[in-house]
């Protein structure tokens, strides 16, 4: 990190900086002492926990202790857990509302889509004005390269209509278990697009998510699978879906890796990310409208009225609102709680890295399908959950456990 340092005057050698083991060690505080005074200046190898002692003759002791890269070490880990319990919370709440929203709203998930996204840009853009006008955010990370918020708008356009299309038609339990593999998902793009290496154990772990996942939801409730009765095609969806958010992440996590070399080491603030990324999302939601309703089998002459009926449900009025029970409270709690999360969610790809945000909203993913699996308000007949999805469950958390085990460090590896 670069600092700066006040002048000092020449006369005061030992506030000049000095050459310890041929290393320049910088001036790191001004001092002003009579110099006629004698002071000697004792040296000391520097290692984690080795000072530099300036001591006066004969009272006073001045100290200066170099960081400890042991306490900021513990620091950054005290951090990144914060973070995570923090993520994890909303992580539940978002997963469950999701669906809740989706019960009112379920023929018009392209309006709940729609209305999500620009929400984003709103709320993301008014704080970002503010921390501007604050001095937080400046002129350099506004001018940062387009492209990659370009491509973030596009994959996560696709990511959530997709992903809202296909919970629409999914019992609740099996939504978020088809959305552990964006695990599987991160981990193949980050090789593909950067060249990241992963070890045997983190290998293996994403593996066993990736195995759980087909044992809990090839399981069933007391009526037999739990997605029997669904179409094919919608699992398959959900798990697309996935993939677009995955890479929209891994581009997120370049994005800062990138803007600490262009920013010359300032940290680059969320919400550039989130307002510039949800400005391109609204757009590219808007161009793929008509291609997804197609889909869907909605004629592109009918999207105007297909709009109005999704308002009108959502503010439950009008006559199209059987059905719309629970607008608009539902779907507005699931918009604040998702803005709230994707906050929080980006706050753990900043400090840590985009696997690790993965991997924290995963411990989420037990309690939710536990929570979706009983009796909710307008979701009353609640789901059985089967030993074999309950194994499934068990498979994938054992997966994330065996991707964390640090392994032990080689004899003579280099330290960066």
């Amino acid at each position: 990190m670069a600092s700066s340092f006040h002048s000092t005057p020449s006369h005061y050698p030992f506030l000049q900086p000095h050459k310890i083991n041929d290393t320049k060690v910088p001036t790191l505080i001004s001092v002003s002492i009579p110099p006629k005074r004698k002071l000697l200046l004792s040296k000391h190898s520097y290692g984690r926990n080795n000072h530099i002692q300036i001591h006066h003759n004969k009272q006073s002791t001045f100290r200066i202790r170099g960081s400890s890269s042991n306490s900021e070490s513990s620091s950054s880990t005290n951090l990144i857990l914060v973070s995570s319990v923090i993520t994890v919370t909303f992580a539940v709440a978002n997963r469950v509302l999701y669906k809740l929203a989706l019960v009112p709203l379920k023929n018009y998930p392209f309006f709940l889509a729609q209305l999500t996204t620009f929400g984003y840009v709103v709320v993301y853009c008014t704080i970002l004005y503010i921390r501007y006008r604050a001095g937080i955010v400046n002129d350099e990370m506004l001018a940062l390269p387009k492209s990659p918020f370009f491509a973030i708008g596009i994959l996560e356009a696709l990511g959530v209509a997709t992903g809202m299309s296909a919970a629409a038609m999914l019992p609740g339990p099996a939504i978020p278990i088809l959305s552990q593999t964006f695990l599987v998902w991160q981990l193949a793009l980050s090789f593909l697009l950067f060249g990241r290496r992963y070890s045997i154990n983190q290998i293996a772990g994403c593996l066993l998510v990736a195995a759980g996942v087909v044992v809990a939801v090839a399981s069933g409730s007391n009526a037999g699978q739990m997605l029997s009765g669904v179409q094919f095609f919608w699992p398959a969806l959900m798990i697309s879906s996935s993939a677009f958010q995955a890479g929209s992440s891994v581009i997120k996590e370049s994005v800062f890796i990138d803007s600490a070399t262009r920013l010359k080491g300032k940290s680059l603030d969320i919400f550039v990310v989130n307002s510039f990324g949800s400005l391109f999302q609204a757009l590219f939601v808007l161009l793929f409208l008509p291609f997804l309703s197609n889909m869907k089998g909605l004629p592109l002459g009918q999207l105007p009225s297909y709009l109005k009926s999704g308002a009108g449900c959502f503010l439950n009025i009008g006559p199209e609102r059987s059905g719309c029970d629970g607008s608009p409270l539902l779907p507005l709690l699931y918009i604040i709680t998702n803005l709230v999360f994707n906050i929080s969610l980006l706050n753990v790809v900043k400090v840590s890295s985009a696997v690790v945000s993965s991997l924290t909203v995963m411990l989420s993913v037990p309690i939710s399908i536990y929570i979706l699996s009983l009796p909710l308000p307008y979701l009353p007949g609640g789901t059985s959950l089967s030993p074999f999805f309950l194994l499934g469950s068990a498979i994938l958390v054992s997966g994330l456990a065996l991707y964390n085990i640090p392994l032990p460090a080689r004899q003579g590896s280099k330290v960066n």
